[in-house]
């Protein structure tokens, strides 16, 4: 087994992570990734290794609440505390800009 990755591999994986990277960055790549590859593989042949334990560490399935219909809350009581208001509307800030996005 090769102590080392592919210069291609490396660029792959340097392309899928959208990174540039240098020609002493794509050696040390070369080597530390394979490296970190290895010590994934024994994590694979480990002996009495069972996926199911990995699903949830209780047996018991989800319990929730019955779906009831309750009374609808006045909207100027709500809105008595909140700090910023427009008309019925709460006033958030802007989590996600105009500019970025698709």
């Amino acid at each position: 087994m090769e102590d080392k990755l592919s210069r291609e591999e490396v660029l792959h994986v340097a392309e899928l992570a959208r990174i540039k990277l240098t020609e002493e960055e794509i050696e040390k790549y070369q080597r530390d990734l394979k490296k970190l590859l290895v010590e994934v593989e024994k994590i694979n042949n480990v002996e009495g290794y069972d996926d199911e334990i990995l699903i949830a560490p209780w047996q018991a399935a989800a319990t929730l609440r019955k779906d009831e219909e309750g009374t609808m809350l006045d909207p100027k009581e709500v809105l008595q505390n909140v700090p910023n208001h427009s008309g019925n509307y709460i006033a958030v800030p802007v989590v996600i800009g105009e500019s970025e996005g698709a």
